[in-house]
């Protein structure tokens, strides 16, 4: 007998979040802010629904990166390293997560995603053109690429956000190849945390192969219309994800 949890209403739910937080990922990341507080109101409990988020996100990540790369806008030779550092930083932090004390990320984070929602929202750089590279690929690497990649296998919400953001501001590309280069660097976070995760036998097998089904179907759909209108669809998403994000983190931390 199928538990509460593994329920056709459940899972339908379940479902449902998942295709969304896979469309609303593709574009501007986010997507485990919609996914993680679903998987606790179906009753998994707090490991439970880390592990089983990120069993279900790398399906998203895989396919809204896969699509990228086979249309040509991610340089998979520069981000090699990138997506490197970010594995064995989400490892690194999927390790620690349940030994450190996450209350001053979740008091910083929403302030430096309010923050990136005013850049992405003022700045005139952030276009369909490239501007000016402010720092070398390999120190972008070890410095935003493992760090962020510890975040995520730590923490989480909008990952792909800072990633996109780093790409751009740091790096010097447009919003369409910031964002496919993000979803590469997101796969490896998600992969990276998913194997660490994995031997504690913690995942919900049923729920996250369904939410798998939803995610792929989301990020397959995101990341196409990425390629066909670039900022014009990036941008104010990616404004509204920073918001959202930061009103949800505010209100769990002092509602």
């Amino acid at each position: 007998m199928a538990s509460p949890v593994e329920s056709v209403d459940i899972l339908s739910v379940l479902f449902l979040v998942a295709l969304l937080a896979g469309f609303v990922d593709a574009i501007a990341g986010g997507g485990g802010l919609l996914s993680i507080p679903a998987l606790l109101w179906a009753g998994l409990s707090p490991v439970e629904t880390l592990a089983t988020n990120k069993a279900q996100a790398v399906f998203g990540s895989g396919t809204a990166a896969a699509n990228f790369i086979h249309k040509g806008q991610v340089d998979l030779r520069a981000a090699a390293f990138a997506a490197a550092c970010t594995f064995f930083g989400s490892a690194a932090g999927a390790l620690l997560v349940q030994r450190l004390d996450s209350a001053v990320l979740g008091q910083l984070i929403p302030l430096l995603l309010i923050g990136f929602a005013l850049y992405f929202l003022f700045s005139p750089r952030v276009s369909e053109l490239d501007s000016r590279q402010r720092l070398a690929a390999p120190l972008f690497a070890l410095t935003v690429g493992f760090w962020v990649g510890f975040y995520d296998g730590f923490f989480g919400p909008g990952a792909g956000t800072f990633f996109a953001m780093g790409y751009v501001a740091l790096l010097g590309y447009n919003l369409r190849r910031a964002t496919a280069h993000s979803k590469l660097l997101n796969l490896a976070s998600n992969l990276a945390a998913l194997l660490v995760f994995l031997p504690a036998g913690q995942i919900r097998w049923p729920v996250a192969a369904v939410m798998a089904v939803g995610q792929l179907l989301g990020a397959w759909l995101g990341s196409h219309l990425v390629l066909r209108h670039g900022a014009a669809l990036v941008r104010p998403v990616l404004v509204a994800s920073s918001l959202l994000i930061s009103a949800k983190l505010l209100f769990d931390r002092w509602g």
